[in-house]
């Protein structure tokens, strides 16, 4: 066998067997790829720095010019559109330039006076008026149901309370009792106070309701009943107060009734004439009850002048009249005392017209924020009508592939193999991005 020349290498010692590489070939790969990660650094570098400078370029929108009276004529019309909503409703009517509140801070008073009959007494204001506090709700009684001379006792239930009608005391349990009933079964079947019907007695305030009932009507002279509704208000944000009541000392009050032209700050009302103006039927109303709404409403513009700000009453009905369940109004009290040394009362079950005195308003006042704000936003819709158009411009009109390739131009990257090049597409020169030639340009 031949020997070897010295210095020769043997396939494994060149690298070149099973073993792998050797180290030549190591030695320079690693020093291909260090400049390679090295210029990958640099470049990602280059494209953040780039990125931070671009923060700082201005960029504007193109425009395009397109000479079509029709499409320029919608433009123009949702632009006018646009700017009369703003102008007259935002501006003129909810006064968009204003800083507002709503629901002032609200203080009432109320005081009634006047005197009617029935036909058994005469019914005064501490009498017909509940609660007697004066404020912004009461009631004003129109009819009463009377059961005088009651004591504790046994008697015959209601015959209108359920299971009290009965033939033997074996309907009758003792000691039961319904909650919507007057007092607790003695056990026995007693006649009725009238007729031949026959109840389940019990032990209660006796005769109960509807068993010696009396009726009494006090809306003959109630319509005169005269109602005082002093009302302040307060907009703690502009520290702006003022009340309903003109401020003279010379028995003004005394002397006038409301009216809206001329006694406007008179708030003297009377219950005919809120009931007229809630366009009710007194004499309907006094006989069922109802609720009516006296709403007090100050819409103040304080960047005019003070007596601009003025209440503005309104009335209505606020319980549901046409649905027999839910109209009319009516409440039980009792009055108590003693009577030859036993504790007696009378009940009454009253109908009456319960009157809620409502306040609220808004008050507005110039301010820089709102007004910037509405501005903005009115330029910002504007830009509604070129949206439309633009829309109309690239799907209804004939030429549309033809606009559409003249609103968008398409760039293209030429170190990008993948990307489609176009006719004016940078093969050779230029290493920036190069916009490509719209398609069609001539047939505009």
């Amino acid at each position: 066998m031949p020997r070897m020349a010295q210095g020769a290498q043997g396939p494994a010692e060149a690298g070149q067997g099973p073993g792998g590489p050797g180290p030549h070939f190591l030695t320079a790969t690693s020093e291909a790829a260090a400049p390679e990660k090295e210029r990958s650094a640099r470049l990602l570098a280059q494209t953040c720095w780039g990125g931070l400078w671009s923060f700082w370029d201005y960029e504007t929108p193109k425009v395009i010019v397109v000479k079509n009276r029709n499409l320029g004529c919608i433009y123009r019309t949702v632009q006018l559109l646009i700017l009369l909503y703003f102008v007259w409703y935002v501006f003129l009517i909810q006064k968009g330039y204003q800083d507002s509140e709503t629901g002032p801070e609200s203080s009432v008073i109320t005081k009634v006076k006047g005197i009617t009959k029935s036909n058994l007494k005469v019914w005064d204001v501490e009498e017909y008026v509940k609660p007697p506090e004066g404020g912004s709700v009461f009631t004003i009684i129109t009819r009463a149901e009377s059961t005088p001379f009651q004591t504790l006792g046994t008697c015959p239930e209601n015959i209108r309370v359920r299971n009290a009608p009965c033939s033997s005391d074996q309907d009758c349990k003792e000691g039961e009792m319904d909650m919507l009933g007057s007092g607790k079964k003695t056990g026995r079947c007693v006649p009725y106070y009238s007729g031949t019907e026959m109840t389940c007695e019990v032990s209660a305030w006796c005769p109960v309701e509807d068993g010696t009932t009396i009726s009494e009507y006090l809306g003959d002279m109630a319509p005169q009943f005269t109602i005082l509704i002093k009302n302040s208000i307060h907009y703690p944000k502009f520290q702006f107060s003022k009340g309903n009541v003109k401020d003279i000392d010379n028995g003004y009050l005394k002397n006038c009734t409301f009216n809206a032209d001329t006694d406007l700050y008179c708030p003297i009302f009377k219950l005919g004439f809120i009931v007229e103006q809630a366009g009710e039927n007194f004499t309907e109303l006094a006989h069922k009850g109802g609720v009516i709404g006296v709403i007090i409403n100050w819409n103040c513009n304080l960047d005019l002048s003070e007596s601009k700000c003025n209440p503005k009453y309104s009335f209505r009905r606020l319980d549901p009249k046409h649905i027999a369940a839910s109209s009319g109004y009516n409440y039980r009290f009792a009055k108590y005392y003693y009577e030859n040394g036993t504790a007696s009362r009378t009940l009454i079950k009253a109908y009456g017209i319960r009157i809620d005195v409502i306040v609220h308003g808004q008050a507005g006042k110039f301010s820089l924020i709102p007004t910037i704000i509405n501005v903005a936003t009115a330029l910002t819709s504007i830009g509604v009508g070129s949206f439309l158009c633009d829309w109309i411009l690239l799907t209804f009109m004939n030429k549309n592939k033809i606009y559409s390739h003249r609103k968008f131009d398409k760039m293209v990257d030429p170190q990008d193999p993948g990307e489609e090049k176009g006719p004016s597409s940078p093969q050779a020169s230029s290493q920036d991005s190069i916009p490509m030639e719209p398609k069609g340009l001539s047939q505009l």
